[in-house]
């Protein structure tokens, strides 16, 4: 079966207060991006990337391309006004039956093991989207007051979130609504079920600049595990 990873690489830097977009941002000598793309290429040799980016930085998007192990299996496209709009570019050059992960580009800390453990359930499946359990208080919003949440029936989602073909394309069909906050609310939408799957509490989104010092401290750590 064919396998595509869509990594959707759309963020400004505004969060980031930087200029750059958090993905170019560097880590040990190597562009946030880079890390991710290495992640997908290892896993599966026989794995497509189709890369997602701003159309005006398409420049250091081929830069960061041409340092991988497998520039030739990555494909860059250009994304759309919103993340539904980015993730359907992404999803217009799968072809024929596949499995495709959906995947944020600055989930650096993804592990080879979490993408074969989502492939694996959505070919059994149809789906898998990692979660993990929210740790944290939780309080609802309600006007002027809160009120506590119950977190032991919440979970925080990550990604890859990974589809069968015949569930993800159509879905990406349907006109876009602001409920779409990733791609399994889109599934739904379209009638299809969704699976969660354990996800891991290292596959941290890059969102804000302490993010970017805990990706640092992790993959920092992982280079001395290794040698």
């Amino acid at each position: 079966m064919k396998k595509y990873a869509v990594i959707v690489a759309g963020g400004s830097g505004t969060r980031m207060k930087s200029s750059v977009p958090k993905q170019f941002m560097i880590v040990h000598e190597k562009p946030v991006l880079w890390y991710t793309l290495e992640r997908f290429l290892r896993v599966y040799e026989d794995l497509k990337i189709i890369l997602v980016i701003p159309k005006d930085f398409e420049e250091e998007a081929q830069k960061v391309i041409g340092q991988t192990a497998a520039p030739s299996r990555i494909e860059m496209v250009y994304g759309g006004a919103t993340r539904f709009g980015s993730v359907k570019q992404g999803l217009a050059r799968a072809e024929g039956t596949s499995v495709i992960f959906v995947h944020d580009a600055v989930r650096c800390m993804v592990t080879e093991k979490l993408i074969q453990r989502c492939y694996q359930q959505a070919v059994e499946k149809g789906s898998a989207i990692p979660a993990i359990p929210v740790s944290d208080s939780i309080r609802l919003v309600e006007g002027e007051s809160t009120k506590p949440v119950d977190r032991s029936r919440l979970l925080a989602i990550q990604t890859p979130q990974t589809f069968r073909s015949e569930i993800i394309l159509p879905a990406f069909q349907q006109e876009y609504k602001e409920a779409f906050t990733d791609e399994a609310t889109v599934a739904e939408a379209a009638g299809f079920e969704v699976h969660m799957i354990e996800g891991d509490r290292e596959n941290i989104k890059i969102t804000l600049p302490v993010d970017l010092a805990i990706a640092a401290h992790l993959l920092g750590k992982k280079s001395r595990d290794m040698e």
